[in-house]
């Protein structure tokens, strides 16, 4: 597994609140068990207790994102070098999938965590590979969603470094929203413009 893959735990951790609506989806242990994904070994060892250690490093993954996306890269990482600090892993050489018809391994690198618990492991591999994906491509390739009131975290693949939403949904609902509001300024404009010329009018008429 690419340490690449890894990001997308901190992603799937952060979005599972939604501030602005006061949503929260991490209400339950099979909630918790659900973020593992295809990881359902160490799903298994999640308990009650995990949905509270589960939000504090949720917070703790969003202020990182919060920092990254207001431009303070050196809190960024500040925040993201804590989390690295309190929850370690140990990286190991895997090589459990074929690579060609000889049956030569496809060696990779893989993060391995030996944590007390559900919460200690997940925190582990969502740090480091956020912590990948930021030296890899930059800080400001982490990003928090401008569609109003959604602000979801999201990883900035793009080529360009334009993306600017969580996804195509949220960017089509903020375009919408962008064209109706021009639309609205325009109508207003026109109509101070009518009802400025209508005096003179009036004057020319009398």
């Amino acid at each position: 597994m690419e340490l690449a893959y890894y990001s997308d735990y901190a992603v799937r951790l952060v979005n599972t609140e939604e501030p602005a609506r006061t949503k929260d989806a991490l209400t339950s242990v099979e909630a918790v068990r659900e973020l593992f994904g295809a990881n359902q070994q160490a799903a298994r060892r999640t308990t009650e207790a995990d949905v509270t250690r589960f939000r504090a490093v949720r917070a703790r993954l969003r202020a990182v994102f919060e920092a990254a996306d207001g431009g303070d890269e050196t809190l960024a990482v500040d925040l993201l070098n804590s989390l690295l600090l309190e929850f370690p892993v140990s990286p190991q050489i895997s090589g459990h999938d074929v690579r060609d018809e000889d049956g030569r391994p496809d060696w990779h690198m893989h993060l391995a965590d030996h944590p007390s618990n559900a919460t200690a492991g997940y925190a582990a591999i969502a740090a480091m590979g956020l912590a990948f994906h930021l030296t890899e491509h930059g800080v400001d390739r982490l990003g928090l969603c401008e569609a109003s009131p959604c602000r979801n975290a999201y990883l900035d693949t793009s080529t360009n470094r334009s993306r600017r939403y969580c996804s195509d949904r949220c960017a089509t609902r903020a375009n919408v929203a962008a064209y109706r509001a021009r639309k609205r300024e325009e109508a207003e404009r026109t109509g101070r413009s009518a009802e400025a010329a209508q005096p003179a009018t009036a004057d020319t008429e009398r």
